[in-house]
């Protein structure tokens, strides 16, 4: 497996464009490309998924690869900034609840994606984290929890998974617990 530049197929943006880099990713069995921040909202998620994930599943699909897309519940420089002395705003990409990490879940299965990698389960300098939590909080700030249950994020990957495998219908729609 290997993890790769978002715009790793047209060599461009996050890619630099190398003609040996198709050579090598054909020796891989898994292309798991970094989208973290490369779209903010719903529409974005759908935009991507259309635009990037579904050409990039065609040409793995093609090449006989596993394609295992990216998706992340929101992010925030926030607290990683105030280490470093910087003033930044809190959710830069906000989870709306859930609905972020749920609407690229839903756009990933529309483009063909037949699994996900969660970004992160503990990142949580970086506004990523899934991992349980919530009540009281280290210092600094992290992320708007919206009042969901302390491990919603978990819960909503594994409900992503359900969804990946056809146990529950895809919609945008968070589904309920």
């Amino acid at each position: 497996m290997l993890g790769i530049p978002t715009y790793w197929r047209e060599q461009k943006n996050d890619c630099i464009p190398d003609p040996a880099l198709h050579a090598l990713l054909r020796r891989a069995d898994i292309l798991s490309p970094w989208t973290v921040g490369r779209c903010g909202d719903p529409q974005g998620a759908a935009n991507l998924a259309d635009k990037v994930w579904k050409p990039d599943l065609a040409w793995c699909a093609a090449e006989k690869k596993a394609y295992l897309p990216v998706i992340f519940p929101g992010f925030s420089w926030r607290n990683l900034s105030a280490l470093r002395g910087k003033e930044t705003k809190l959710d830069q990409i906000p989870r709306l609840g859930g609905r972020f990490l749920w609407s690229q879940a839903v756009a990933a299965r529309a483009a063909g994606a037949q699994s996900l990698y969660v970004a992160m389960f503990d990142e949580v300098d970086e506004g990523t984290a899934i991992m349980k939590c919530g009540g009281p909080r280290p210092v600094g700030d992290f992320v708007d929890l919206s009042d969901v249950p302390t491990d919603h994020y978990l819960w909503l990957a594994g409900q992503a998974s359900r969804m990946l495998r056809g146990e529950i219908p895809t919609g945008p729609e968070l589904p309920k617990r």
